[in-house]
């Protein structure tokens, strides 16, 4: 004689066994959020190109410094390598003028001319590029 366990006494109807939870597909390891994020901010900048503070705009009129389509991919270039090194706040130097720019931020922050060189101190850069 087989007893019939599907039915409970006095007319229950015995609860089903929990099903095994099922196991989220296999996926490859994809890097954190934070790098994501950083990419995509590095990209949007990237599209914008680099941004001037208005201290560099301010700078560069009072000390006549021009800029040109070519010191200004020079400098774009050198924040992409700055960038890709780990610099955050650094000195550029393109021919004889200096610029001082946030790499994070892709902002120049001031701009210096040859004849304000001699008297110049940089502070709170980390890296430097000549360009």
């Amino acid at each position: 004689m087989s007893i019939d366990r599907s039915v409970a006494p006095a007319g229950r109807t015995a609860a089903a066994a929990p099903a095994a939870p099922a196991q989220p597909p296999a996926r490859a390891a994809a890097p954190g959020f934070d790098r994501l994020l950083a990419d995509r901010i590095r990209e949007a900048q990237g599209a914008q190109g680099l941004r001037w503070s208005a201290h560099a705009v301010q700078r560069l009129a009072q000390r006549q410094i021009a800029v040109t389509p070519e010191v200004q991919q020079r400098l774009e270039g050198a924040v992409e390598r700055l960038a890709a090194k780990g610099g955050r706040e650094s000195l550029v130097m393109v021919d004889r003028m200096a610029f001082v720019v946030s790499v994070t931020n892709r902002t120049v922050i001031t701009a210096v001319d040859p004849a304000g060189m001699r008297d110049q101190v940089f502070t709170n850069i980390d890296s430097a590029v000549l360009s």
